[in-house]
């Protein structure tokens, strides 16, 4: 008998339908949740459905987190008509300052198993989890949250082995980095990139949250990690412990194919302005003059992250306007009690609320003409930070804060303990 990949199994989990790859199969929804960039057309398709009673999925939220705060009045209008809606439906609400959508749904919602979908494009966070989590858009958000239920191609999968132990200065951001260049930014288009290895089993959530978020930036439709012993702690550490599974793929599982990745042979990655899949070492970058650095976003706006950027900083005064972003709440606060904040802003960075912030370029960080920023987020198309006569690199926390203290793209390995 033919196993069953982790996508399968999902899906598989949730349709009365046979699932095969290419097929259309209806679904239901674990969790469905809309953001203030998206949500307002997504609530004006609700109301186009004429739907008099709403059945949403079990778990719905509404995030209050691209414009956070509202720097015009015009957001702050659709601030109000999605906390309305929230309340009139029981929906939970992340109002501004409580966190970026894809973290706050991994500590609060994101489970095993599970199928979940977002009216934005890096819902594939949950994939950290052991999800089968992707993002959509607002008219298909509207009927999941109206009917509990969507329809789904199922998509092709590709297995991506990761073995070998990562070295000083290379982070998981770099493997993810080194994939995107390997295949390019189309090259899992509407497939589901399934991560396993001994890698895998050596690094915490936070970081499988990081790899699972870009799968997208390859156009993957989904990126799922196998739900262990680290997924159960990780829940278990959020409260919620009882909605743990183990899943994996089956060992006779059949993918379209098959990419493994040496990660003990990597060095540091960056991509280099304007497209995701532009990728070279850092080394070869090194030396090119940045304004701006920015290190948080949904991407590695995480605990470990900003303790690896402390490790860089300590004691020392960066060179460049240093911009942090904590991915949420409860982030903010614990780096606050370890006293990283304090460090940070004693080396001379700007701590901003947990948001979107200055990633989308609505506010909070957007470059001038002619400017190049260092950022830890997911894309770096033009224009993407707000200015498209400005320049985006993207790296790892690691590289950002080396560069930092430089003043110019730097590989991280120069600050290392030998």
């Amino acid at each position: 008998m033919m196993g069953k990949t982790i996508t399968e199994k999902i899906i598989g989990s949730h349709t009365q339908a046979k699932v095969e790859t290419g097929s259309f199969v209806v679904v239901s929804v674990d969790s469905a949740f809309l953001q203030d960039g998206t949500g307002p057309l997504c609530l004006k398709k609700v109301s186009e459905l004429s739907i008099k009673q709403l059945h949403p999925p079990k778990k719905c939220a509404i995030f209050l987190d691209h414009a956070s705060p509202s720097p015009k009045m015009e957001l702050s209008n659709d601030h109000k008509l999605l906390r309305d809606f929230a309340k009139e439906h029981c929906f939970y609400l992340s109002d501004i300052g409580e966190g970026i959508c894809h973290q706050v749904m991994a500590e609060r919602f994101v489970a095993p198993g599970e199928i979940v979908v977002g009216a934005d494009s890096h819902t594939c966070t949950g994939g950290g989890l052991g999800a089968f989590a992707t993002g959509m858009g607002s008219t298909d958000i509207a009927v999941a949250i109206s009917l509990g239920y969507t329809w789904l191609k199922v998509p092709l999968q590709i297995n991506v082995e990761l073995k070998g132990n990562l070295s000083a200065g290379v982070y998981p951001k770099d493997i993810i980095l080194h994939l995107i260049g390997k295949i390019g930014a189309e090259g899992a288009g509407y497939r589901s990139l399934e991560f396993s290895g001994q890698t895998i089993s050596t690094i915490n959530i936070e970081d499988r949250l990081c790899l699972s978020n870009m799968a997208v930036e390859a156009g993957a439709k989904a990126g799922i990690m196998p739900s262990d012993e680290k997924t159960y702690e990780f829940l278990k550490a959020q409260g919620r412990g009882n909605e743990w599974k183990e899943l994996s793929a089956d060992m006779n599982a059949v993918y379209e194919s098959k990419i493994e990745i040496d990660c003990s042979s990597l060095v540091p990655q960056i991509a280099s302005p304007h497209t995701v899949d532009n990728i070279c070492a850092v080394k070869e970058r090194e030396g090119i003059k940045i304004d701006q650095v920015l290190i948080g976003t949904c991407t590695n706006g995480r605990l470990s992250d900003l303790r690896t950027t402390v490790e860089i900083l300590k004691g020392k005064r960066v060179k460049t306007r240093l911009i942090i972003l904590p991915a949420s709440t409860s982030i903010y606060l614990a780096a606050i009690k370890e006293g990283i904040i304090e460090t940070l802003i004693s080396s001379g960075a700007t701590i901003l609320p947990p948001g979107c912030g200055p990633c989308v370029g609505i506010h909070q960080g957007v470059l001038g003409d002619g400017e190049v920023c260092l950022s830890t987020a997911n894309r770096n198309f033009k224009g993407r930070m707000g200015n498209p006569n400005a320049e985006v690199y993207l790296s790892s926390p690691a590289t950002a804060a080396a560069s930092a203290l430089t003043g110019k793209i730097t590989d991280p390995r120069h600050f290392m303990s030998k």
